[in-house]
């Protein structure tokens, strides 16, 4: 999946001096130095010969902007960075490094508490900044579909890459504001692949680019919010190029939208609720409003189980399609778990060939290699289960694939390089929204479902189930921090860091271990009687039992939840 970031200079050095820094593109012809004082913030554009030769002088691979914490502003800069390829004859690069630098020379005008928040933010910062997939381009747009970029008018091309960006994809967005002149940066997954079928060589590319809208990770954003923006929507476009000739096919997947929540509260699978409140419709349309308007026609794969805890969601989505009424909209629904239950996992043929009509109509967007457009995607389809992730990635990598047997001949050399790119996105885009790898992928990267895919399932979902409850409040914190939907104060007294935790957070724990270690303690160290030893061991098997209860039963006291956002936004 790719992340975009618009990124201000390519390669340049840092010059520091106690009163500002000095940024100096190392271009070719590059005169200008952009002068940051320390102390004002104030930004402006002067020479090389200003630079005080006392300045200390370190090479960074570009800014990504600035951010406002308790001890003051920072600077946010790449250090380090990844060729992952060429696109369309452009550099696409990783950033695979960064680093936060202060404004401020020292923190001590800081409280004992105020200098533990500024650290809490840092790791927030460092944390988004470690997610990996954030890529960038200096001299091309990321955040563009092919089909997009050329119906432009020359007032676009003349734009700088932030003005022109799309901004759903412009994760350094806010960091950028006082940059707005200047390129961005963006996180996404990036396959780039140089194949030959037949001896002809070709460039096949997968990217995958992520919304910063509604933003998150997987139980603490669902649905969408009030402006449409559905929570994990991620653009997926499938890009080949044949001797200057291009192709592209655009997919896009994302959470149901409508107002919905799944909050952990300790069971395994939280139970959906439908909100009572708000305008479901009005949300509703809104989003699809907007993916007509940029994608055309929409034909909704809705994956979800028709039974049980994930019923409602699909009967109030079909609901609200008929309600809707547009003739722009179709909805196919498809029980991916029931279809391919017991191994059955060639029945998902079922939904190609129920779709393949439409994907045929749809087409896919062909530019030759004289800048003529030929073809024009007329439609997309919007996938999605529950998390957007696993079943959604299985369906996109097989109808992405009937587009490519469209536009070349597939053969059993580029198949494996073909399902391995398609797993890779998978796993990229599962790590960012739920923490670990995606499920299912052995089928992606094999065809076939296997023990072992099945073993590594199992950790994968166990692994996702600890870091949803108790470790998902911070990376949620993290990714609001970094997107600016928390602003934080400089010299804050009162951050929301230090929100006091009921009794029962520590004390039901404490009780459930205590009564656990009595009841191992007495089976091994019997009493004189076997009726003493089972009383023994049923007080403290009840007192574990009824305390694990009472914990499960307010399971939302226990989990990591998070703190700068407000529990409304985030239902």
């Amino acid at each position: 999946m790719v992340v975009v970031w618009f990124c201000f200079l390519s390669l340049t050095d840092r010059h520091t001096t106690p009163e500002k820094f000095y940024i100096e593109a190392c271009d070719d012809g590059a005169g200008d130095v952009l002068a940051v004082d320390r102390v004002s913030t104030e930004m402006t554009l002067t020479v090389r010969k200003d630079v005080p030769p006392s300045a200390v002088t370190r090479p960074m691979c570009g800014i990504m902007g600035t951010m406002r914490l308790v001890a003051g502003m920072y600077l946010i800069v790449i250090t380090k960075k990844k060729k992952v390829g060429d696109l369309l004859g452009h550099a696409v690069w990783k950033a695979t490094d960064f680093d936060i630098i202060s404004y401020k020379k020292t923190v001590l005008h800081l409280t004992d508490t105020q200098m533990q928040d500024n650290k809490a933010f840092l790791s927030m910062i460092n944390s988004v900044l470690n997610t990996d997939g954030f890529y960038f381009a200096t001299d091309y747009d990321l955040t563009h579909t092919l089909q997009r970029l050329a119906n432009t008018s020359p007032e676009f091309q003349e734009m700088t890459l932030l003005e022109r960006a799309d901004q759903r994809f412009v994760w350094n967005g806010h960091l950028l504001r006082d940059f707005m002149a200047q390129p961005e940066s963006a996180l996404s997954v990036v396959a780039m692949k140089s194949c030959c079928i037949n001896g002809k060589i070709f460039d096949w590319n997968i990217i995958s680019r992520r919304s910063c809208f509604r933003a998150g990770v997987r139980y603490y954003v669902r649905g969408i919010d009030s402006e449409g923006h559905a929570a994990n929507f991620v653009e997926t476009e499938q890009i080949v190029q044949y001797n200057g000739a291009k192709a592209s096919f655009v997919q896009t997947r994302g959470s149901i939208p409508f107002y919905w929540s799944q909050r952990p509260n300790l069971k395994y699978k939280p139970k959906p609720q439908i909100s009572k409140s708000g305008n479901h419709l009005d949300g509703f349309q809104r989003h699809f409003d907007s993916q007509i308007i940029t994608y055309g026609k929409q034909v909704i794969l809705n994956l979800v189980n028709q039974k049980g805890s994930e019923k409602p969601l699909e009967q109030a989505f079909a609901k609200m399609v008929d309600s809707l009424g547009n003739g722009m909209i179709k909805y196919v629904a498809f029980d991916f778990h029931k279809e391919c239950s017991r191994m059955r996992w060639h029945r998902l043929q079922i939904l190609v060939d129920m779709v393949a009509e439409m994907q045929n109509e749809f087409g896919y967007f062909l530019v030759d290699s004289d800048g003529t457009v030929q073809l024009q995607q007329d439609g997309t389809f919007r996938s999605n289960c529950m998390d957007c992730l696993d079943r959604t990635n299985v369906i996109q990598s097989l109808l992405a694939r009937r587009s490519l047997q469209s536009q070349l001949e597939v053969r059993d050399d580029f198949e494996k390089i073909y399902k391995n790119a398609w797993a890779d996105n998978a796993n990229a885009c599962a790590k960012q929204y739920a923490g670990t790898g995606a499920l299912k992928t052995d089928f992606t990267r094999t065809g076939k479902r296997t023990q072992w895919g099945l073993l590594m399932d199992g950790w994968n979902s166990m692994i996702r189930y600890y870091k949803n409850n108790f470790s998902d409040g911070f990376r949620q914190d993290s990714i609001d921090l970094f997107l600016g939907n928390y602003a934080v104060e400089e010299a804050d007294m009162n951050t929301p860091l230090h929100e006091p935790k009921d009794w029962k957070f520590l004390t039901l724990p404490i009780i459930m271990v205590v009564a656990f270690s009595m009841c191992i303690i007495c089976l091994l160290m019997a009493g004189d009687t076997w009726t003493e030893t089972l009383a023994y061991v049923l007080f403290w098997g009840s007192a574990s039992v009824v305390t694990a209860g009472v914990i499960l039963f307010n399971g939302r006291d226990f989990v990591d939840a998070p703190k700068l956002v407000q529990k409304e936004k985030m239902d």
